[in-house]
């Protein structure tokens, strides 16, 4: 089996796409990590300098959230487990 390399009618990629210096896996390992890739919004990649920063203000937020929000009780009330019985209505 042959593959045909060159400009096919079908192809998305344009002739000044230049991939000459590309690695192939350059982000494998830390995909493959579990690394997220996060896109911020333009408004909010202005307000930050770098990761780093980004990083810094979602921690403290984080901190203030735990703080301003009570940790949750936990429910003691019995629970039903099998939906009531309909009663008919005395006449």
């Amino acid at each position: 089996m042959s593959h045909r390399i060159g400009p096919d009618a079908n192809d998305d990629m344009l002739p000044e796409y230049d991939f000459t210096q590309g690695v192939r896996g350059k982000h494998h390992q830390a995909y493959k990590a579990g690394t997220n890739v996060v896109f911020l919004d333009p408004d909010v990649a202005a307000a930050f300098a770098d990761s780093t920063s980004v990083n810094q203000a979602l921690r403290l937020l984080l901190k203030l959230a735990k703080e301003s929000v009570p940790a949750r009780r936990p429910n003691n009330r019995m629970q039903r487990t099998r939906p009531a019985q309909a009663t008919k209505p005395r006449r």
